[in-house]
């Protein structure tokens, strides 16, 4: 069953749904709904000794008996993301123990206190626009761009239950301005790098120096998060500019691809350091080759991030962070 999607008027009904993630409180709820958070939940826990594996599946049957209704998390006491209830990615936001990224979570809290700007990527709903503005992050601009507009309504559908605090642009990004095909059958895969098909969404597409002076200081440093599924390469080329300024590049290296193609690219073709988590380090280590890729990346359906500057600052950054020293909003380590 494909998830629907509420059209943008309904996204926030009256009675709003809630669950606040600090303290577990679920609030504006029928008791099916209530009974449907605590399988939801349950799903969570017990998938996540295999990665989460089958998780998405059980959501889907969920979703048969579940109401079109959108539901609002409550990441700390200055964010709220909302998505479709029963969403087969965004659900395990409901397991409070559940880490999103915990890896770029850590990096986050930890550049709290630093001046930049986020640039957004691959957006989709906004979780990373929603805290990064949030004021236990730091309270930083963002600009959010996803070139899907189903998933583009409810991103600016969060922009406005977050006091419209931070920019949504509807676009793709590429190696240079044009259009192109948006495919793929998950909201958090939608892609431009299959080409032309007789299915999908026409975009538009920009290159990321395109931002620069319109949209984007090139005086402030910047953190540029890429989750543009398969076309980082094409993102990076188009963005050489803005990698001259005082950024840090994130981008994602999944667990599938044992060749580490991103990470490899970047290594072979640009000036940029790249650095990742290693959880037998806990820490952030300097990768001078892909070799540690291979023990670090252990599930093949998990996404691994990689931190790529030429930046002093933010390499000194990126090397002081101690996991054992930053905490979310509820005091927990996040490591």
């Amino acid at each position: 069953m494909r998830l629907r999607f509420p059209e943008t008027a309904q996204l926030c009904p009256p009675a709003a749904l809630t669950f606040d993630r600090p303290t577990g409180l679920l609030a504006g709820s029928t008791m099916r709904e209530a009974l449907l958070v605590r399988a939801l939940r349950a799903g969570a826990r017990v998938s996540s000794a295999w990665s989460y594996r089958g998780f998405a599946a059980g959501c889907r049957v969920l979703q048969t008996v579940t109401p079109e209704r959108m539901i609002q998390v409550h990441l700390n006491d200055d964010a709220v993301f909302s998505f479709p209830f029963a969403d087969g990615y965004w659900s395990l936001l409901l397991d409070p123990h559940y880490g999103y990224e915990r890896d770029i979570n850590l990096f986050f809290r930890s550049i709290a206190d630093a001046d930049y700007t986020l640039v957004d990527c691959g957006a989709n709903f906004g979780y990373w626009s929603t805290l990064v503005t949030s004021r236990p992050y730091g309270a930083h601009p963002s600009v959010a761009i996803e070139p899907s507009s189903r998933n583009f309504a409810i991103l600016s559908a969060n922009a406005r239950l977050n006091g419209g605090r931070f920019q949504s642009l509807q676009r793709a990004i590429g190696a240079e301005a044009g259009t192109a095909n948006l495919s793929g059958s998950k909201h958090e895969a939608m892609t431009i790098a299959g080409g032309m098909q007789d299915n999908g969404e026409t975009v538009e597409v920009i290159p990321l120096d395109s931002l620069l002076g319109a949209k984007l200081d090139p005086t402030r440093r910047h953190v540029i998060k890429l989750d543009v599924e398969g076309v980082e390469t094409e993102a990076l080329r188009g963005g050489s500019k803005l990698l001259d300024t005082d950024c840090v590049v994130i981008c994602e290296d999944h667990g599938n691809d044992r060749n580490h193609t991103i990470s490899r690219y970047i290594l072979a073709n640009t000036p940029l350091k790249l650095f990742c988590y290693d959880p037998a380090a806990n820490r952030f280590v300097h990768l001078e080759d892909v070799s540690p890729l291979d023990r670090i990346k252990k599930a093949t359906n998990w996404g691994y991030n990689i931190l790529a500057t030429r930046s002093p600052f933010w390499e000194e950054r990126i090397r002081a962070i101690d996991p054992d020293e930053v905490v979310d909003s509820s005091g927990r380590r996040l490591a």
